[in-house]
């Protein structure tokens, strides 16, 4: 088995009720993981606190180059209403039955960039944030965190968590999706399912899905193959994947449906109960990946339930 995936997790939260879920999200997960994750909990401080505090005093009674002033008023913030709720997430990851290291980190600047930087320059395997919501063409526009950190890094694991957090189970990921097309990047996704099947106590299903790609359907054909054959060879390599681990045929099923990739993964998490989508990501750009009509983009667009996990190359 490769490297542990989360032998350091990057958390960039906020004081929000979806960094909260998020933190619940991670604390159950992790905690079933059988070795012990390094979490480090990071807030980036974008200074609107000094801008709110500036309003309340008087500009000529104050030298605002007065670094010991900027100082104390940042530190007064700190302690006031950041430490606070870091500290709460800290307990939530413990109630949680999480057992590694838990460090706390805040800097200024912007969140997207800083989490981008961090992560690489301290050498992050995987990151877990949370999402808001926001339209696809919303989130470029107006630049969201989690989209500036999927383009922006490479050679990570993104964990966007999703608005429904199965709080039931112990663990929160009992049914995971794993799109494949024979590519790369799909089998880097799986190979991210076959370690949370081996390590993480609790999944109770991996549905490996293959679409048949309908607008490809005729030129296949006329160059000999079979698509349904083609579709069956990838879908056993996959499955091969988590056997040849160890892991139980019961555990894996899989799946074929004929169609628009993108559409089609889309109906399939729609009409299932997913916890967790797990899929692989080619290096494109947000602005190419809405013309062309990435798949991974449109998951994480159109699909607002499930924890989605970007497998970057």
């Amino acid at each position: 088995m490769k490297e542990n995936p989360f032998e350091k997790v990057l958390m960039p939260v906020d004081r929000s009720e979806h960094s909260k879920r998020a933190v619940n999200f991670a604390g159950l997960m992790l905690s079933n993981c059988e070795t012990l994750p390094v979490v480090t909990l990071f807030y980036v401080m974008t200074g609107k606190h000094l801008s709110d505090f500036l309003k309340n005093i008087h500009l000529k009674e104050r030298d605002l180059k007065d670094y010991e002033f900027l100082k104390k008023s940042k530190e007064k913030h700190i302690r006031e209403f950041i430490e606070p709720f870091l500290n709460e997430y800290e307990n939530i990851l413990k109630d949680a039955g999480f057992r590694g290291e838990i460090n706390k980190k805040i800097e200024d600047g912007d969140p997207g960039s800083k989490i981008i930087k961090v992560a690489e320059d301290e050498n992050f395997s995987t990151v877990i944030m949370a999402r808001r919501g926001m339209s696809e063409l919303k989130s470029i526009l107006l630049g969201s965190v989690s989209s500036k950190v999927i383009y922006g890094l490479k050679n990570k694991n993104i964990y966007i968590v999703g608005q429904k957090l199965d709080m039931e189970n112990q663990c929160p990921i009992p049914y995971a999706l794993i799109p494949v097309d024979g590519s790369v990047y799909s089998m880097k996704a799986l190979e991210h399912g076959v370690f949370l099947a081996k390590f993480v106590k609790g999944i109770k299903k991996f549905t490996i899905l293959r679409v048949i790609n309908i607008s490809l359907y005729l030129e296949r054909i006329r160059q000999g193959i079979d698509p349904e054959e083609e579709a069956n060879e990838i879908l056993m390599k996959a499955k091969n994947s988590f056997l040849k681990a160890g892991i139980q045929d019961s555990l894996i099923e899989t799946k074929i449906r004929v169609g628009v990739p993108a559409e089609e993964i889309v109906k399939d998490i729609e009409e299932n109960n997913y916890n967790l989508v797990i899929m692989g990501r080619k290096g494109r750009s947000a602005l190419k990946d809405l013309v062309l009509g990435g798949v991974s983009y449109t998951v994480i667009n159109r699909c607002f339930e499930p924890v989605v996990a970007i497998i970057n190359i």
